[in-house]
């Protein structure tokens, strides 16, 4: 499927260097579109986009889209809204940029899709659906979300988010398609993101204790990153008439404690699992009801969990080593400063 383009007009990716951003990214170059990335590297590395920069049809510009101005910035031909940090530990130490990132960054490219007369993607969030009382959730579930609790700054912001597309859809008919995206895992997750699977990766392959926060038996549904680009692209391709939201993401229920051993077990580690006390307002449970993507895109996620596990392990475990091999690397250039200088004269 191709995603509807005005041609002769680049795709513009905000958060482009992040964790999904990057995966888009280069499913759009794959397909022979032109991408302008933006990003402002609060939560995402260079590294990860590093491998595009030389592409002749890849431009980063490096800038926060809550300044982007879309009276000055040229017409796109499309745009994925994938900008704001999604881990707590990201987006709690930053509660009003991850707030303005929601808001007024939507708010700046929804005008720049109305000036360019362009569709445009939204990555709203499970997280909408805050502490549910419904289960699974589906799209028709208002939700039960604390508006004064640590993390209100992401979930209120990606709530207000999806009434700005309302808004410009209903009132300026912008073409806006809502993805409410649940969790997703897989190769270059940030190894200090605090999500619970590259959580668990890392301290498996440290042999550290695997922390679980509570009794372990809350769920989480984990969706393979190659999975929910597919679904992404679907959403834009021009065949596709609903403008959403609609639940991206496994329904595949699993324990966090499960998903633990399941790590231990295929990372051969020595750790054991270790409760902490459970942060305030940590949903309980977390499952997406997937009919409305079955049936309007011809969609759903392929990727079993062991098999995407071990396709992250193994780019976490490279990472790692690499990470130990600059430091050593380091190490020994300050070493043989040091043996330089006290030889000096």
């Amino acid at each position: 499927m191709s995603a509807s383009v005005a041609p002769h007009r680049p795709v513009l990716v905000s958060g482009g260097a992040g964790f999904l951003g990057s995966h888009l990214c280069e499913r759009l170059l794959h397909a022979g579109e032109t991408v302008v990335c933006i990003d402002n590297f609060s939560t995402s590395s260079r590294a990860d986009i590093e491998h595009l920069l030389a592409h002749p049809r890849f431009t980063l510009r490096e800038m926060d889209v809550s300044e982007l101005d879309a009276l000055r910035f040229e017409r796109v031909g499309a745009i994925y809204n994938m900008a704001c940090p999604a881990s707590p530990l990201h987006y709690q130490r930053n509660p009003l940029g991850t707030l303005f990132t929601s808001i007024r960054g939507t708010d700046n490219l929804l005008r720049l899709a109305r000036r360019s007369a362009v569709r445009m993607f939204q990555a709203s969030t499970s997280e909408i659906y805050g502490h549910p009382s419904v289960h699974p959730q589906n799209e028709h579930y208002w939700g039960h979300v604390n508006t004064m609790g640590p993390r209100a700054c992401y979930d209120e912001g990606k709530r207000c988010a999806e009434t700005l597309c309302y808004i410009y859809s209903t009132r300026f008919a912008v073409s806006v398609r809502i993805a409410r995206i649940f969790n997703t895992y897989g190769p270059r997750m940030r190894l200090n993101d605090g999500r619970v699977v590259v959580n668990f990766i890392c301290q498996a392959l440290r042999n550290r204790p695997i922390t679980v926060y509570g009794d372990g038996r809350q769920t989480r549904s984990f969706c393979y990153v190659d999975d929910m680009i597919e679904a992404i692209v679907r959403m834009m391709d021009e065949r596709n008439r609903c403008h959403g939201p609609i639940n991206i993401g496994n329904p595949a229920e699993v324990p966090i404690v499960e998903l633990a051993r399941l790590i231990v077990q295929l990372t051969g580690s020595r750790s054991s699992i270790v409760c902490r006390p459970l942060p305030k307002d940590d949903p309980p449970r977390r499952r997406p009801d997937i009919s409305l993507a079955r049936e309007v895109l011809g969609w759903q996620p392929g990727t079993a969990l062991q098999t995407g596990l071990a396709l992250t392990i193994h780019d976490v475990e490279r990472r790692l080593r690499a990470g130990r091999r600059r430091r050593r690397s380091a190490a020994a250039v300050a070493r043989d400063a040091s043996v330089e200088g006290a030889r000096a004269p």
